[in-house]
């Protein structure tokens, strides 16, 4: 089973995250007992563990006997196939650097880069500067992790050209396993969303956001890095474990406040509140959500046409007027059909996969 913890802690919140979390590092110990209460409770236990994902929220933030005794839940042994634990660049030190190696060759950190402009770092509220965030890389490195994944950010409001290449480049230049870079996107709730909503900043043009991603997919080809999904870039044999289950249909189980799972065809997820989490023991706060034969089949068409792997004809033909739909889009250029014969979007067009995905969908 693949496995997945959200850390609900932040030193701080940044000016575009979502995310459940907040910075009531005071409440992680008991956070820790309650997600045991979970694993006992909700889950029963823990069997086999073929991938172990701790996101948040920021898992670096916690005590480093906190950090090891939630991955002591555990029963990890030869067959884990990957650990992950996201880590921002301010914690990195040689100690927790340490740490993470100590836990095997199938240890993985996935770092927050999100630019090397320190001008933008300190706009959207980053806490590190791009030498930092450089340092950090350098001391996980010198530890001997076998596997890290660096994330950037793009279209951030004020970026320009430059920047861009500026940090893609840099970050490129240090050869990371794997590279994930996302398109800014402006929630309501967040800071920036509310800056945006007051017209105190602007989105990013769609002309510059193009010729960033087509920047992006050049540099990241010239480099070596296979294109597998939208956002996500990896050296040959370096695709991220844990979170193509997300895309492949694999089953999964999320544990903590916000976290969600997919089991035995069935999505759920924690109420996002630790004071309730805390109080329930990590019990009774889990709702399974309801899905009907068109939401899952629109779960289907979505996951799999991130991904450069695409989706079959067999499962579009569940919904035959898709199906149609499809070998037209194909005739079109909207799709195009893989070694494997199964319909995938151009790369070059992957930015407009929702505009896509509406046209195959049960609405």
């Amino acid at each position: 089973m693949k496995y997945y913890v959200h850390i609900p802690f932040c030193h701080a919140k940044c000016a575009y995250c979502d995310f459940y979390s907040m910075p009531r590092i005071e409440l992680a110990e008991a956070f820790v007992n309650a997600l045991e209460g979970e694993i006992c409770g909700r889950v029963g236990g823990i069997g086999y563990v073929e991938t172990l994902y701790l996101g948040g929220g920021t898992p670096s933030s916690l005590p480093l006997g906190l950090l090891n005794r939630v991955i002591s839940f555990f029963p990890i042994d030869e067959k884990l196939r990957e650990l992950t634990v996201e880590t921002n660049p301010e914690d990195v030190t040689k100690e927790y650097a340490g740490f993470i190696a100590s836990l095997g060759p199938s240890a993985r950190v996935s770092m927050g880069v999100q630019s090397l402009d320190d001008r933008l770092l300190s706009f959207i509220g980053r806490r590190h500067t791009a030498a930092e965030a450089v340092e950090a890389y350098r001391l996980l490195r010198m530890a001997g992790i076998p596997d890290i994944s660096l994330d950037l950010i793009y279209g951030l409001p004020g970026q320009d050209m430059d920047s861009w290449k500026k940090s893609l480049d840099g970050v490129i230049a240090l050869r990371p396993d794997h590279l994930s870079a996302y398109l800014m996107t402006y929630e309501p709730t967040t800071r920036l969303g509310v800056m945006l909503s007051q017209g105190r900043v602007e989105e990013c043009s769609e002309e510059l956001a193009v010729s960033m991603y087509d920047y992006l997919c050049a540099a990241a080809r010239e480099a070596g890095y296979v294109h597998y999904e939208i956002s996500n870039f990896a050296l040959p044999g370096k695709e991220a474990v844990h979170n193509s289950s997300y895309w492949d249909g694999s089953e999964y189980i999320g544990l903590g406040p916000g976290a969600h799972s997919y089991v035995r065809g069935s999505r759920g997820a924690d109420r996002p509140s630790l004071k309730e989490y805390i109080a329930t023991s990590g019990c009774g706060v889990y709702e399974t959500e309801y899905e009907d034969d068109d939401s899952r089949f629109n779960d289907l068409v979505i996951t799999a046409l991130r991904t450069a792997r695409g989706i079959s004809r067999q499962d579009l033909s569940l919904s035959p007027g898709s199906l149609r739909q499809a070998e037209l889009m194909l005739s079109d250029g909207l799709l195009v059909e893989t070694a494997e014969g199964r319909l995938a979007i151009p790369e070059h067009i992957w930015l407009r996969s929702d505009a896509i995905m509406l046209e195959l969908i049960r609405i």
